[in-house]
């Protein structure tokens, strides 16, 4: 490795101050790996240094120092269980610097067929890993620790996972050229283009996935294999992109599944303590799939550290805490972050007959009492004489730095007084608990019913609690959409200048007006569930629905789809008009203004922003040809340069 600054937490490899890889134009090199990854890196565990930036590919991809350390520390786990062997988790950083990508017509077109909640990132990375922590007799540490991550704007967290466990292991043997193979065939890739089902070769297998679309069911099963290609090897089918095994994540805290739903629902902020990276980033990404097919629009972090750097933006006292998820695994923070007002601590995934008895509603008061105490830190490998040495022991789950001005190990948890599992909160549901479904998922643990079997029954259970809260809202939203008669391309009174005013304009939302709609068009209407569904809607709390991200978000793209349908339906109107009529006895002014204004039209529709259809836009144009053909030839050869 290169020599490097000791104040520096890590380095990289590569010219990493080159342009960034995804302003490549789309036939340029690496331009198909970009419509999946935006680079892979590769972090190692060096003795004065702590974690380091080994290796960027492509060579050119660029990344800010920030960037840089927060992959190199959210790589490595920060946990009080040991990690040996192999460990998978994500986790979710903020881009910094600004938009350093250029989205091109594919990525924007692959993005307008996708379903909200699995759009690109665009001011976030995802960071998926695979860690590896064995005995090495030849490190002077003793173990051989490294991190493959791969870095990406999608989040498909299955398909990369699969993808890191056929690379991984065979790159840890292999090393560069195995990683410059793979990423040469994730460039011939086919692009993600939603509702395609795709075939992606790596490493002598074929990948197969289908690439969700938003006019796709919630409830549709795996993708079928086409039976008219002959692939050798057979391909592996994924049944999903994205979608983790539900069950699996929430059988931990299956009687509060409700309740959860309810807290993710509102946007309240929610610290998930975990034993491991693997199991903090799982239970994060479960709960934040709870609300589809409604996008999940607050922050969330799968995998969170001390040395993050939002780490006092979290932890501050002097404010309320943002709208975020939280998922950390250090008891650190059950000191730091007592004062959020929902903590759900989780243990390893269990697959008994029952439900844990550990499990409990806690009040949060119960925090207060515990005592992160300062000790030895086990996540990392035990410590030789040499290393205890040079590495010291911090407090309240920090440690202490490198000799002689190194940089600081990586940030390992200390032994503390750790909460019992269960959920911390002094929140109270406005639904009362299916008792039925719990009965039926306990029954089908008993009955060693499959695990995905189990997943749909719980997503399906989830679907229809958000799509019945979500339901009166789009029935109201429906409603402020102007009438159809309204549309008309001519200006009242006189009903004689066409294109001179905007489409008619959505009426306000208004809280008091809808929450009065919901007694005779409320949830009770599609929901057999019980409770408080008004109150719901409008808790008496600062943190009520309609001021979540999650109203904000879904309101803005309603408002959006909305108003590109007015322009939509304004435009065909314009094409039904009889334009050579209206022209008669027009000045040259007018009539240039007319074109600029279809033209206008025109191009934003061409650019995939208007739902028009294509017999539409032939008329559009036919209508330009027609009303420049009336103006002198001076004029046309302005408004037509050859």
């Amino acid at each position: 490795m290169d020599a490097g600054s000791g104040a520096e937490p890590h380095r990289a490899r590569g010219r990493l101050g080159a342009p960034c890889s995804g302003a490549r134009a789309p036939g340029a090199p690496w331009a198909r790996f970009s419509a999946w990854l935006e680079c892979v890196c590769v972090v190692t565990f060096d003795l004065e240094l702590g974690q380091a930036l080994e290796l960027v590919y492509p060579s050119d991809f660029r990344l800010t120092d920030k960037e840089k350390s927060s992959i190199c520390y959210l790589s490595f786990p920060d946990s009080h269980s040991g990690c040996l062997g192999d460990t998978q988790f994500s986790f979710r950083i903020r881009q910094c610097g600004g938009q350093r990508r250029p989205w091109h017509t594919d990525d924007r077109h692959c993005d307008s067929g996708a379903p909200a909640s699995l759009q690109r990132e665009h001011a976030h990375y995802f960071g998926y890993v695979y860690f590896r922590q064995v005995k090495d007799s030849s490190a002077r540490r003793g173990y051989f620790q490294k991190s493959l991550v791969l870095v990406s704007r999608l989040p498909f967290v299955r398909l990369f996972q699969a993808l890191l466990s056929l690379v991984a292991p065979e790159y840890f043997d292999k090393l560069t050229p195995c990683l410059e193979a793979v990423c040469n065939e994730i460039d011939q890739w086919p692009a993600p283009v939603p509702g395609q089902t795709l075939n992606l070769p790596v490493m002598g297998v074929v990948l197969q996935v289908h690439i969700p679309s938003r006019v796709d069911k919630p409830e549709s099963g795996p993708p079928a294999q086409r039976s008219h290609e002959n692939l050798l090897p057979a391909p592996v089918v994924l049944s999903s992109v994205h979608e983790l095994d539900l069950f699996r994540c929430f059988q931990p805290v299956l009687a509060h599944v409700q309740m959860l739903w309810e807290l993710v629902l509102l946007g309240e902020p929610l610290v998930v303590l975990a034993p491991s990276p693997a199991v903090s980033s799982e239970m994060v990404l479960a709960l934040t799939s709870c609300l589809q097919p409604l996008k999940f629009c607050c922050d969330y972090r799968p995998y969170f550290t001390v040395h993050d750097s939002e780490f006092k933006e979290f932890t501050t006292r002097t404010q309320a805490p943002p709208n975020v998820v939280l998922g950390v695994t250090n008891p650190f923070f059950i000191k730091t972050l007592q004062h959020w007002p929902h903590i759900l601590r989780v243990g390893e995934p269990r697959m008994s007959g029952d439900l844990p008895k550990q499990v409990k509603l806690k009040k949060p008061s119960r925090l207060k009492t515990l005592d992160t105490k300062p000790g030895l830190c086990p996540a990392s490998p035990p410590r030789t004489e040499q290393a205890q040495g040079r590495w010291g022991v911090g407090g309240a789950g920090r440690c202490a730095g490198a000799a002689k001005g190194g940089a600081p190990p990586p940030p390992r948890a200390c032994r503390a007084t750790l909460p019992s599992p269960g959920l911390y909160t002094a929140y109270t549901a406005h639904l009362h608990r299916d008792k039925a479904l719990l009965r039926r998922l306990l029954k089908g643990l008993q009955k060693k019913r499959p695990s995905d079997v189990q997943t749909a029954l719980l997503r399906r259970h989830l679907l229809e609690l958000t799509q019945s809260f979500i339901f009166p809202l789009e029935h109201y939203m429906a409603s402020l959409m102007p009438l159809q008669k309204s549309i008309t391309p001519w200006k009242a009174p006189r009903l004689t200048w066409p294109l001179s005013q905007t489409p008619p304009q959505i009426r306000p939302f208004r809280q008091d007006d809808f929450l009065r709609s919901l007694e005779h068009a409320g949830p009770q209407l599609t929901c057999v569930l019980k409770g408080d569904w008004l109150g719901l809607y409008r808790w008496v709390d600062s943190r009520r629905f309609f001021k979540s991200p999650h109203f904000d978000g879904w309101y803005r793209q309603r408002r959006k789809e909305m108003a590109q349908k007015l322009e939509a339906l304004h435009l065909e109107a314009i094409c039904e008009a009889n334009i050579e009529v209206w022209m008669k006895g027009k000045s040259e002014v007018e009539v240039v203004d007319l074109v600029l204004k279809l033209r206008e039209r025109l191009v934003r529709a061409q650019g995939h922003q208007l739902p028009v259809k294509e017999a539409t836009l032939k008329q559009a144009r036919l209508y330009i040809e027609t009303v420049i053909s009336s103006l002198p030839k001076d004029l046309q050869v302005i408004l037509c340069p050859p």
